[in-house]
């Protein structure tokens, strides 16, 4: 499709604007400029244009009076902002070209740019996604998190095994935040609490805290499509009220004098400290709390300023806790209403509960975060208090619905008894909210047979589901530019602003022209991945060949271990069988493991070394190679995901909430070989089970086989390709140096078969063996593959966050962005 042509006044307005940033911003002129100061130079002349839009939708929307939505996220994994921001802007050919002109090319600028790297996985993920989506749909909105220093760790693979580094990512500055010296809000620890009766008669309590933190914001931008409407993401960063004390420095303790200063500052260190230690657990918990209590102060301190008084906050003020994390914020609203605004406990209870929500990502139970009463009380006693308080009126409750039934009284209390007294969190966040919401159909209903059964009998008709979706603007328009240009020529320039346009690509699923086509764009991205593992990796791989793609966090229920079973099976094949007609494949893989999670760093062994030995046969030459690419973040995700052809969802059925890698693969042409579990089953339903390859349990026979026991000495004497794979990893097949190297595993294949993967291999790899037949078929695997990328247009966080506002929220979203006729068709 041809490019219109430039505005010649406004390309020369952006040359200038780039010029003087360089200049007077960054101090140097374009001789000494190193491609980090032009990049620099560009994201703030962006900048400047974004924050113009930024300003006026504020006042809008505080003119108007509107609700805004708080979105409270330990994790907010947005990556790159600059080419983002270009995209929705509506400036990318502008900033092109201007950049050109000065002699710099943009995608050189593009890789200077360090990926925000402040969360884990898909939490984060999605976060990031709807936060775009929520200015898309211009709701105002405020995204809440913390700045930590370092964000989740640099990942570096040393003779196959993971090792963690410090994430520099704020190393060179950060262009795109504007810190607020003026919003700073103190954060309590520690200390006692005193009981006082008023002048009329109400009991009062006064916190005496032992530590206070102060919160200091910085404001991100997060800019919606076509730029009409710009939020905010407000991060905290964690200081000593008093950076120095100048009378022990005086002493000669320098270390000493700035001890406090580096517990503050420790709050925003790292994302996810290690919990193993007690300190490590009591950081997790002053972070956790750190950024509850800030983002509530701000809020309540925000609605004051527009309202005068408090009784309003639900009907201007919708506040959702993305996942356990922020569950804190159930007390924090309570002690900001009661100790500081003076309230009484019921109307304070039934405004908490009406502004909070809570979505829920995990099922589970180890995952529903508990703490020590004893480290809650020591770090937040007028919390605790609080809680004992919401107890005793909630199992008053459980006692009237199920009088003398103990056990279900233990069962929803907020304390658990067992093995010592913890608070549930989750089960703090469920009753302090109006709505919970699980993340994909399946999740939703199985939280009410699992972790919030008694709960939900408890309060029926709380938990809903608004199953997740990804932004378009990223994942199909940036990513991948060849799909999105095809996509505009066949289905129309509105396919930009709804995607559920993209149906119209059905039309030309069978078309031997436009499957052609639709293989070049899949062979120029796969030519680019096969460029990128060569240059990091040193690996050659053949962008002809299958690839095979699982990305994401290493844990033994995703089953990475399933994919490297039926790898070692496939290559235990072609060594049976050299000279036969393989299907050539190469098995991708890319994530990083927790740095306390030793298993799950074991795997990441395994796949090395496996990789090593696959890799030096000349036997697989053409036919197999395995690669781990190191470091796995967004930007990486950008580059595998578009030229995948294979995508791994293969979760242990009833144990992966929803997952949105999957919705990015099959968004960009890529067939799911998948168990029926989270957002498998709607993508299914969607694309049409034909077009997808769905093996193993479901849910009900993972509890079935689970109930029997956890040895797998049945099924591996009943399949000798497992037997002989798993023999392989006993033996030192692959690691000959240390055979006994992988013997936790192979026990727990053979034993300890929690997840499944020695019971669903045979139907895994007979699976893939049916992948190979269709791959063989060119032609139809090309239709299935167009047939995934035009019916995805429901998986939009667009669609999501307009779930989250009709049925939780309550607030409106632009007319824009209803659904359209294309869409209602859809439907």
């Amino acid at each position: 499709m041809p490019k219109p042509p430039l505005d010649e006044l406004a390309l020369s307005e952006i040359k200038s604007a780039i010029v003087a940033k360089l200049t007077l911003a960054i101090g140097k002129n374009a001789g000494q400029a190193t491609k980090h100061d032009w990049y620099k130079a560009a994201a703030l002349a962006l900048r400047d244009r974004i924050v113009h839009r930024w300003l006026m939708t504020e006042k809008e929307s505080y003119d108007a009076g509107r609700k805004r939505v708080y979105y409270l996220s330990l994790e907010f994994l947005i990556g790159r902002l600059f080419t983002d921001a270009l995209n929705n802007m509506g400036l990318m050919p502008l900033f092109e070209a201007a950049l050109g002109d000065l002699g710099v090319g943009l995608s050189d600028l593009r890789n200077c740019e360090p990926d925000a790297a402040l969360g884990n996985g898909g939490l984060g993920r999605l976060a990031a996604c709807f936060m775009e989506s929520m200015a898309t749909l211009e709701i105002p909105a405020f995204g809440y998190g913390i700045r930590y220093d370092f964000g989740l760790f640099r990942q570096i693979i040393s003779q196959g095994w993971q090792q963690e580094y410090p994430d520099e990512w704020l190393g060179f500055g950060n262009p795109w935040e504007l810190q607020r010296p003026e919003v700073v809000y103190q954060v309590h620890f520690g200390g006692s609490v005193e009981h006082s009766v008023d002048a009329r008669g109400r009991e009062r309590a006064i916190w005496y805290p032992g530590e206070t933190v102060q919160a200091v914001a910085y404001d991100t931008p997060i800019v919606g499509w076509r730029g009409k409407h710009v939020n905010a993401l407000r991060l905290w960063s964690a200081r000593a009220p008093d950076p120095l004390r100048i009378d022990v420095f005086n002493t000669g303790d320098y270390l000493g004098a700035s001890a406090h200063e580096a517990r503050a500052e420790a709050i925003c260190k790292f994302l996810y400290p290690n919990d193993e230690s007690p300190a490590g657990r009591e950081l997790r918990l002053r972070q956790e709390y750190f950024f509850v209590s800030a983002s509530l102060q701000d809020l309540v301190q925000r609605h004051l300023n527009a309202e005068g008084q408090l009784r309003s906050l639900a009907k201007k003020a919708a506040v959702q806790l993305n996942d356990t994390h922020p569950s804190l914020a159930v007390a924090e609203l309570m002690r900001l209403l009661i100790d500081h605004h003076g309230m009484r406990w019921d109307d304070a209870w039934e405004i908490t509960k009406a502004t909070l929500s809570y979505t829920n990502h995990t099922l589970l139970p180890e995952a529903l975060e508990t703490w020590p009463v004893e480290l809650f009380e020591r770090n937040l006693p007028r919390h605790l208090e609080i809680i004992y308080r919401i107890n005793e009126v909630h199992l008053n409750h459980a006692e009237a619905r199920c009088p003398g039934d103990i056990d279900f009284r233990a069962a929803v209390s907020l304390i658990d008894e067992k093995g010592g007294r913890r608070v549930r969190m989750g089960h703090l966040a469920f009753i302090g909210s109006h709505r919970i919401n699980g993340v994909s159909a399946m999740h939703s209903e199985l939280m009410k047979e699992t972790v919030f059964h008694d709960l939900h009998h408890l309060y029926p008709g709380r938990i809903t589901n608004k199953t997740n979706g990804i932004t378009f603007r990223r994942w199909l328009m940036l990513a991948n530019p060849g799909l999105t240009e095809l996509a505009r020529a066949t289905c129309g320039e509105s396919v930009l602003d709804d995607p559920s346009y993209l149906v119209r690509m059905e039309d030309y699923a069978g078309d031997a022209a436009f499957q052609q086509q639709f293989r070049q764009v899949k062979h120029r991205n796969k030519v680019a991945l096969a460029k990128l593992i060569g240059e990091r990796l040193g690996i050659k791989v053949n962008a002809s060949a299958l690839f095979d793609v699982q990305i994401k966090r290493i844990h033994e229920y995703k089953r990475q271990l399933l994919n490297v079973l039926e790898t070692i099976a496939l290559y235990h094949a072609i060594k049976d069988e050299p000279q036969r007609d393989w299907v050539p494949r190469v098995k991708i893989f890319a994530g990083k493991a927790a740095a306390s999670y030793r298993y799950a760093k074991l795997i990441i062994k395994l796949i090395n070394d496996i990789a090593e030995v696959i890799n030096s046969d000349p036997d697989t030459v053409g036919r197999l190679k395995v690669v781990f690419i190191p470091d796995y973040n967004v930007s990486l995700a950008e580059v595998i995901i578009p030229a995948a052809d294979l995508s791994e969802q293969i979760s242990t059925a009833g144990m992966e909430a929803s997952g949105t890698g999957n919705m990015k693969f099959a968004l960009n042409g890529a067939l799911t070989i998948g168990t029926l579990d989270g957002a498998n089953i709607e993508i299914r339903d969607h694309v049409g089970a034909e077009n997808i390859a769905i093996f193993g349990m479901d849910a009900l026979e993972v509890v079935q086989r689970r109930a029997q026991g956890l040895d797998a000495t049945d099924v591996i004497t009943r399949s000798p390709r497992l037997a002989r794979a798993i023999r392989a990893i006993e033996t030192g097949e692959f690691s000959p140096d240390d055979p006994g190297r992988f013997a936790a595993i192979s026990h727990a294949l053979r034993h300890l078969d929690h997840y499944m993967v020695s019971a669903d291999f045979d139907s895994y790899y007979d699976c893939q063996r049916g992948i190979d037949a269709r791959w063989s078929n060119t032609p139809a695997w090309t239709r299935a593959a167009i047939l995934n990328v035009a019916r995805m247009a429901w998986f939009s966080s667009d669609r999501t966050i307009r779930e989250y506002a009709e049925d939780i929220w309550n607030v409106p979203t632009s007319p824009a962005s209803q659904p359209t006729l294309a869409r209602q068709a859809q439907r």
